[in-house]
């Protein structure tokens, strides 16, 4: 089994936290050194509570599942004697009601665009199996609930 670590730091610094008027901002430590500004989402708690330069939870997850896909997809591609040039992702989320009625990432859109070089180019149903794979094989996919969908853009 791997372990992996976040270290994750808020302070109150003299915040009414009882009367809900404090800052969500917060940080998140990894452990190669990289800090990152996180806070909720202004759609979850308004401004100036949240920080909407920060990264939020909600957009760490889409950002995970679509670096997971795209990770494995670059590997695959690769045993199979293809080149990808470039791979440009404009994930989205999907926030509602799940079969529960509970709040949830209810579906994640990937929507890769992506250039190969060389002569040897994928046709669809190649395209299509190392999305397949790459989608198997994806730990933070494997992870979830939610519905995840691979659009391809062109």
């Amino acid at each position: 089994m791997q372990q992996f670590d976040a270290r994750i730091v808020w302070q109150r610094a003299g915040q009414d936290v009882q009367g809900g008027r404090y800052s969500r901002a917060h940080a998140w430590h990894f452990d190669g050194g990289l800090s990152i500004p996180a806070s909720s989402s202004p759609l979850s708690v308004p401004l100036p509570m949240s920080d909407p330069a920060a990264v939020d939870p909600e957009e760490a997850l889409v950002a995970a599942a679509a670096s997971c896909h795209m990770l494995f997809f670059l590997s695959i591609a690769a045993q199979q004697g293809f080149v990808v040039e470039r791979y440009d992702d404009a994930a989205r989320g999907l926030l509602g009601a799940d079969a529960r009625g509970r709040m949830a990432m209810v579906r994640i859109e990937l929507r890769p665009a992506i250039a190969f070089a060389g002569e040897r180019q994928p046709d669809a149903r190649e395209l299509a199996a190392i999305h397949h794979l790459a989608h198997e094989r994806c730990y933070i996919a494997n992870s979830l609930n939610s519905e995840i969908v691979i659009l391809e853009r062109h």
